[in-house]
């Protein structure tokens, strides 16, 4: 599907992506780089790419898909980097979780006849780095496509086709859409795992070995979010803050609502919640997007 895959870049997303092109023959040659000389080692050991380069402009060079595999802060001065050696007709993609601020911030240096099409495969773990990464990673998962206005139709379905290709299915939409949809089902559900585990962590009363002890309950699944890339999360929340403040805003209303329930001692108020709740869990297994399996899915003995 592709005659040279340039990944800028290398951490769960960019080594899952590298290993299924691999293992599935979507990329004549695949070259990678990473800004730092540590992952261009492991890449190069764990023959993740055909060339590993020192820089993102030796990587993109003559290649006709490039994707931004790094945190979004970074996405401006990447693409004032790889501009000017971006080949005519190639397509230029991302795998960040914010859309128009890949638009605002990379837009000004794509040179004509490239095409700018971001996405977001709505895809992860809580690990990061090269070794994270497994071929399988986008199976039955979405990724959103965000074509800018303008964009070139048939580039766009070449970007479509090489999503489904790794496994995901697919969604083209609005941008800012995105970044609204993403601030509720995602980002914010981050933030407050986040604000959880370090409330938790700040507690007087509590002792560090008691925090742990008891984390099999709701503590343990909200510190598997919590431990996930602090410098990319720190990015999406800078780069989407209008989105991300408006769902918070939402939230806090709603939490103080529920806060009422319980001090006025509002039993159907909370019981009716509930309910709603539980069903959208089950809406979410019906739609392969989780696994009705005890312990979220988790094998056993594995946290």
């Amino acid at each position: 599907m592709v005659d040279r895959l340039a990944l800028i870049g290398v951490g769960l997303i960019g080594s899952s992506i590298a290993r299924r092109a691999r293992q599935d023959g979507l990329a004549a040659e695949i070259v990678a780089t990473a800004r730092s000389r540590e992952t261009r080692e492991t890449v190069a050991h764990l023959g993740l790419a055909d060339r590993v380069t020192e820089t993102a402009a030796e990587a993109v060079e003559g290649a006709d898909l490039v994707i931004l595999c790094t945190p979004v802060g970074a996405f401006g001065a990447v693409a004032r980097e790889i501009g000017p050696h971006l080949a005519p007709g190639a397509i230029l993609t991302d795998v960040g979780s914010v859309k128009q601020t890949v638009i605002d911030d990379v837009s000004p240096f794509v040179p004509e006849g490239v095409h700018l099409i971001p996405g977001h495969p709505v895809a992860g773990t809580e690990n990061s780095g090269p070794e994270a990464g497994f071929p399988d990673l986008f199976e039955d998962r979405w990724c959103i496509v965000t074509p800018p206005e303008g964009a070139d139709a048939a580039a766009t379905d070449r970007l479509v086709a090489f999503w489904q290709a790794l496994g995901s299915k697919t969604e083209v939409m609005d941008a800012r859409h995105h970044d609204l949809v993403l601030a509720i089902t995602s980002h914010v559900p981050h933030l407050i795992a986040y604000n959880i585990v370090g409330t938790a962590a700040d507690l007087e009363t509590v002792t560090q070995s008691e925090v742990i002890k008891f984390s099999a309950g709701g503590f343990r699944d909200f510190t598997r979010i919590a431990a996930s890339d602090p410098t990319m999360w720190r990015d999406i929340f800078l780069n989407n803050k209008d989105a991300v403040l408006e769902m918070l805003g939402r939230f806090t209303e709603d939490l103080t609502a529920l806060q009422r329930a319980i001090r006025w001692g509002d039993g159907d108020t909370l019981f009716n919640l509930f309910t709603r709740t539980r069903a959208i869990r089950r809406e979410v297994i019906d739609a392969g997007q989780e696994t009705p399996a005890p312990d979220f899915g988790r094998p056993h003995g594995k946290g």
